[in-house]
C-alpha cells in the first residue's frame, strides 16, 4: 500500500512539473526544445491525413446513407453490429421498399387494370434499382469506409500515444536542461561541491537519450503514413468502381422502364383495340440479379431487333467515339469492343436511338450507345 502511494504521489510530482514546464514555455518564461525538421514535417502531414480522412468518411457515410436517424435506426443498429465484432444483416432499401409497397397496392387496386399493371412495372425496377443500391452499400463499406476507420482507430491512436509520450519526453528533457542550469548558477555564486551538477547532468544524458529514442519511435510510426495513403487510394479506386458499377446498373435499368412504359402507354391510346396489360417484367435479364453491363445491353438487343439491313440505308453523323467498357457481339450484327479503344461511329434512318452503327476498319456492326463516349 506505501509503494502505491508513493508511485502515486510521485506520478503526480512528475505531472505537475511537466505542467510547469509547459505553462512557463507557452509564457515565453522557459526554453524549448525543437524538433527536428523532418519530424515536424511528417507531424504535420499526419495531422493533415488524419483531418482530412474523418471528413471524407463522415461525407461519405452522409452521401451513402442520407438519413441516419429514421425510422430503421440503421446508425444505430451498425454501431451495435459493430461493437459486437459481427456481420451487419442485409438490410432493404428505402428503393427496394418502395417497390414493394408499389407491387402491394398493385394487387389491392388489381394487376389486371392499368394503374395496377404499372404500378408493378415500375415497382419491379425500383426493386432492382434498390438491389443495385444495396450492392453499392456493401462493396463501399467493405472496401472504402472500413479501412478509413480502421486508420483513424488504429493507426492514428497508435500514433497519438507515441505522440503525447514524446511531448513528455521532450518536456522532462527541457526541465532537466532547466536544473542543470540553475545548478551550475548555484554552485558558481555559492562555490559549492559539484554534486549538485553533477546529478543534473547525468539526468539530462538520461532524459536526452529517452527523448531521442522516442523520436526515432515516433518517427518510424509517421513515415507509416505514406503506406497509408497508398493504402487509401487503392480503396479510393473501388469505391469509384463500385459507383460507376451501380450508375450504370441505374441507367440501364431506367432505360429499360421507359422502354415498358412507353410500350404499355402507346397499346393503351391506340384506339379498337382491347384492354391491354403492361408486359411483366419478371422475365427480364435482371431479375436475376445485378448484372454487367454486357449482359443488359444483350437482353436489349435480344428484346428489340433491328429489321434492317444496315448497309442498304444511307449513312448520317459519323464521328468519333471512344469505348467505356468492354462489349462482346452476341450475333452477326454486333460489334465487339475494347474498353479505351477509338471507332467510328453513324447512325442511320430510323435506327433504334439506344444503337449505332460501328466501324473499326473493314469490321462494321451495331453498338450499344451506352458503352460509347462520343466525340466531337
Amino acid at each position: 500500500m506505501d509503494f502505491n502511494v508513493k508511485k502515486l504521489a510521485c506520478g503526480a510530482g512528475v505531472f505537475f512539473t511537466r505542467a510547469v514546464q509547459f505553462t512557463e514555455e507557452k509564457l515565453g518564461q522557459a526554453e524549448k526544445t525543437e524538433l527536428d525538421p523532418h519530424l515536424e514535417n511528417l507531424i504535420t502531414r499526419a495531422d493533415s491525413t488524419k483531418n482530412w480522412t474523418e471528413k471524407i468518411l463522415r461525407q461519405t457515410e452522409v452521401l451513402l446513407q442520407p438519413n441516419p436517424i429514421d425510422h430503421t435506426g440503421a446508425r444505430i443498429e451498425e454501431f451495435i453490429y459493430d461493437k459486437l465484432d459481427k456481420k451487419l444483416p442485409s438490410r432493404t432499401t428505402n428503393t427496394e421498399l418502395l417497390g414493394q409497397y408499389m407491387l402491394e397496392a398493385a394487387n389491392e387496386f388489381g394487376p389486371g387494370t392499368p394503374y395496377g399493371s404499372t404500378l408493378i412495372t415500375v415497382g419491379e425496377y425500383q426493386k432492382r434499382l434498390g438491389g443495385a443500391e444495396r450492392d453499392l452499400l456493401q462493396a463501399s463499406a467493405v472496401g472504402f469506409l472500413t479501412p478509413l476507420r480502421n486508420f483513424l482507430e488504429g493507426d492514428w491512436r497508435t500514433i497519438s500515444k507515441e505522440r503525447r509520450l514524446l511531448e513528455n519526453r521532450r518536456l522532462d528533457l527541457d526541465i532537466c536542461k532547466a536544473r542543470l542550469k540553475k545548478a551550475k548558477l548555484a554552485e558558481a555564486k555559492a562555490a559549492l561541491l559539484s554534486e549538485e551538477a553533477d546529478k543534473a547532468e547525468h539526468e539530462l544524458r538520461v532524459a536526452q537519450a529517452e527523448f531521442d529514442r522516442q523520436a526515432e519511435v515516433t518517427k518510424l510510426l509517421l513515415e507509416g503514413i505514406g503506406s497509408t495513403h497508398l493504402n487509401h487510394l487503392r480503396c479510393l479506386q473501388d469505391f469509384a468502381e463500385a459507383q460507376a458499377t451501380y450508375y450504370a446498373q441505374c441507367h440501364h435499368h431506367m432505360q429499360d422502364l421507359q422502354r415498358e412504359l412507353s410500350r404499355c402507354a402507346n397499346s393503351i391510346s391506340t384506339p379498337h383495340s382491347a384492354p391491354v396489360v403492361c408486359p411483366d417484367p419478371v422475365s427480364s435479364a435482371f431479375l436475376s440479379g445485378p448484372p454487367s453491363p454486357g449482359a443488359s445491353v444483350s437482353s436489349l438487343s435480344s428484346q428489340r431487333p433491328l429489321a434492317m439491313e444496315q448497309t442498304q440505308l444511307p449513312v448520317t453523323g459519323t464521328r468519333k467515339a471512344k469505348v467505356l467498357y468492354d462489349y462482346e457481339g452476341h450475333d452477326g450484327s454486333e460489334l465487339s469492343l475494347l474498353a479505351d479503344e477509338l471507332i467510328i461511329v453513324h447512325t442511320v434512318p430510323g435506327m433504334d436511338p439506344d444503337w449505332l452503327i460501328g466501324e473499326r476498319g473493314n469490321q462494321k456492326g451495331k453498338v450499344p450507345v451506352t458503352y460509347l463516349e462520343l466525340l466531337s
